[in-house]
């Protein structure tokens, strides 16, 4: 398999804090994955995914995305990913097809391709009829919705998802999660943080569960479970991690 993001010994420390919030971790993401980084608060994944991102420098360590090297090549990266944060990034008085727009000016679509684009990602994401709506109308799940398409918009080559279903009805998060499969399905590659652990489980292909900012253990899910003779991933997590309370 064709490593799509490889990460050696990469290490980060915040100024001001003792410990590396990143200490020497090492993977790989294949082609065709869909890749859990998993792990208690304060392990270090959001760190991770922010020095792929290019928003945050590591202290050392080599990281390269899609064969470019995250310390000279960001220009190249940027355009082939895709990123949803778990906070919602759209502006609340805006309707979602005004929030869209403007994120489609951020990718430079040409507006022949992305109207269509957004029409499309709206009807299959269910929301069609409330698309001219304000943002601070939308519900949890809606609002969820709309950041996920903006960061599909640019057809990434790699989709990064932190925690793309937190705080969601039922409905809204069947929805998101079997559209991502599909999409995963026709060649994104996603790199994806939940403690929703049930849905961790059955959504990715392979794992790593992360603490102190290093690997513990990596594989896939089904793998990982049967060799530590957990029930599920929720029991494998625990074991790997401990019962202390994490702030």
């Amino acid at each position: 398999m064709t490593h799509i993001i490889e990460i050696k010994n990469l290490q980060k420390t915040y100024k001001g804090n003792v410990n590396p919030s990143v200490d020497g971790l090492s993977l790989s993401v294949e082609e065709g994955e869909i890749f859990g980084l998993l792990g208690p608060n304060g392990a270090g994944k959001t760190t991770t995914i922010r020095i792929l991102c290019g928003l945050v420098t590591p202290d050392s360590g080599d990281v390269s995305v899609c064969g470019y090297s995250i310390k000279n090549e960001m220009d190249k990266i940027k355009p082939l990913i895709g990123v949803v944060p778990q906070d919602f990034a759209l502006y609340p008085s805006l309707t979602a097809v005004e929030n869209l727009k403007i994120f489609g000016g951020i990718y430079n679509i040409p507006k022949k391709v992305l109207m269509p684009k957004i029409d499309s990602l709206l009807e299959i994401f269910g929301l069609t009829t409330s698309q001219d709506r304000t943002i601070e109308k939308y519900s949890g799940g809606m609002k969820r919705r709309v950041n996920l398409i903006a960061g599909l918009l640019h057809n990434p080559r790699i989709l990064f998802l932190d925690e793309p279903t937190v705080g969601i009805d039922v409905q809204s998060r069947h929805v998101i999660i079997e559209n991502l499969k599909r999409i995963n399905q026709e060649g994104t590659i996603m790199v994806y943080t939940s403690h929703h652990l049930d849905e961790a489980e059955h959504f990715c292909t392979s794992i790593a569960l992360v603490d102190d900012g290093r690997i513990i253990c990596k594989g896939t899910p089904k793998t990982l479970i049967e060799e530590a003779g957990a029930k599920n991933l929720e029991e494998l997590f625990l074991q790997k991690t401990g019962k202390k309370l994490r702030d």
